[in-house]
């Protein structure tokens, strides 16, 4: 392992907005925050995740457009993470907090209905492993679990793939199979910036422009970027 992710490493555990629990206090448990971000973030503002974060581009970006919200990334690469801790610490933002750990995890550290919105955002198609998709059968039973009634679940990508598994395949069988419970897509384009960017009142533009590391690097590449938002109605 490098110097430079040793130092990245050392560097995160002093950041108090970086949470790093080990895996037997998440394997087959509930973490300590379960249904207590609130306490966590002293205020009862929404919250949002992005999953699989990176270096947290969005949740930097978007905990500044919208102060008024609380913002979580999750990612198991803590070098990664590092970059976006760091860009918090060094702008004060107090809406902000990463988890490193593997999204299999994730409803150990939320309780039902206590997210509000998901943004996954270039996440690893998994072109040999579909299970392995963050909006595959899987994942979408565990967002269930944790999302808000009318909550949103929001996918950015460059895949082809990824884009028509979600929308052709996953979400669809999902709602045929959970009664009274669904995904119900709001937006859906697979040429965002080209043409579908204009659908979006100004504030969502400002989000939906935010860049990635790997959504820049697509993007040089001439790739096409997707994007599907749903609103999960459940009784």
């Amino acid at each position: 392992m490098g110097k430079n992710k040793l130092k990245k490493f050392a560097q995160n555990k002093t950041f108090t907005h970086v949470i790093q629990p080990k895996n037997e206090e998440v394997l087959h448990r509930d973490y300590r925050l379960k249904g207590k971000w609130s306490e966590e973030f002293g205020n009862h503002n929404p919250i949002v995740l992005e999953l699989a974060c990176g270096k947290g581009e969005y949740s930097v970006g978007m905990a500044e457009i919208y102060p008024d919200k609380n913002f979580i990334g999750m990612d198991i690469k803590g070098a990664r993470i590092f970059s976006g801790a760091k860009e918090v610490a060094e702008k004060g933002l107090q809406n902000v907090r990463f988890i490193r750990t593997k999204i299999d995890f994730i409803e150990s550290f939320f309780a039902e209905n206590e997210v509000s919105e998901i943004w996954i955002l270039f996440a690893d198609p998994q072109m040999q492993k579909p299970r392995k998709r963050l909006t595959s059968s899987l994942f979408l039973n565990r967002y269930k679990t944790i999302l808000k009634p009318n909550g949103l679940l929001n996918l950015k990508s460059d895949s082809d793939e990824l884009y028509a598994f979600t929308r052709n395949e996953s979400i669809p069988q999902f709602n045929l199979e959970n009664e009274g419970s669904s995904f119900q897509k709001i937006s859906d384009t697979n040429t965002l910036y080209e043409s579908g960017i204009n659908a979006f009142d100004q504030t969502m533009q400002d989000v939906l422009n935010i860049r990635t590391f790997y959504e820049q690097m697509w993007i040089e590449q001439d790739k096409k970027i997707k994007f599907l938002s749903y609103r999960y109605n459940h009784s």
